[in-house]
């Protein structure tokens, strides 16, 4: 992908939407979209998605070909599952198209930070039990074409990493199935 939306969403209306952002559920939130990735750049939106400590989302080439490694070249079990807050993605994929959807396999109306969710929660996804990662999803170059530069400018603020607006990592603790009829609960 070498071209982003030629719509993003500017500044001043993520500065605005802080404050609804904030404002999401603390626990038990509803799961919007799950997206798996069967290839680089290539996106799907089933009904449910297939979890394993194995290799994450079953389908998803982040497996097969993931971004963090541990020191062996295996995948990192740290981020195999990728949670979005949904009310960010309500503003930063416009157009809905697939292609710059940024790829996060759940999105959940739930508030992600890190005073919410610390590090090692362990959350029920469907059938599933993942574990909130130290590994931090701050935005990558993709996001930035994807979501537009003010996306990620907003993301990456320093004042905002406590938040996660981009979202976080997680570990599959329990193999599952999470549809999206499912909620994101603590344990």
């Amino acid at each position: 992908m070498k071209a982003g939306p030629t719509t993003t969403v500017d500044a001043a209306t993520l500065a605005a939407s802080l404050p609804q952002v904030l404002a999401a559920p603390q626990d038990n939130g509803p799961i919007r979209l799950l997206c798996a990735r069967p290839a680089p750049n290539q996106r799907s939106f089933p009904d449910q998605l297939h979890l394993t400590r194995a290799v994450g989302v079953v389908g998803d080439c982040e497996a097969a070909n993931p971004w963090l490694k541990l020191p062996d070249g295996s995948p990192d079990p740290r981020n195999q599952v990728s949670l979005m807050p949904a009310r960010v993605l309500d503003l930063v994929w416009l157009d809905q198209n697939p292609l710059f959807h940024p790829g996060d396999n759940i999105a959940v109306d739930l508030d992600l930070g890190a005073a919410n969710l610390p590090t090692g929660t362990l959350l029920q996804v469907g059938t599933a039990v993942l574990r909130v990662s130290d590994e931090p999803n701050d935005g990558c170059a993709k996001w930035k074409l994807r979501c537009g530069r003010a996306a990620y400018d907003w993301v990456r603020a320093k004042a905002h990493l406590p938040y996660r607006l981009r979202g976080l990592y997680c570990s599959v603790e329990r193999d599952g199935v999470v549809s999206l009829a499912d909620r994101v609960a603590k344990l």
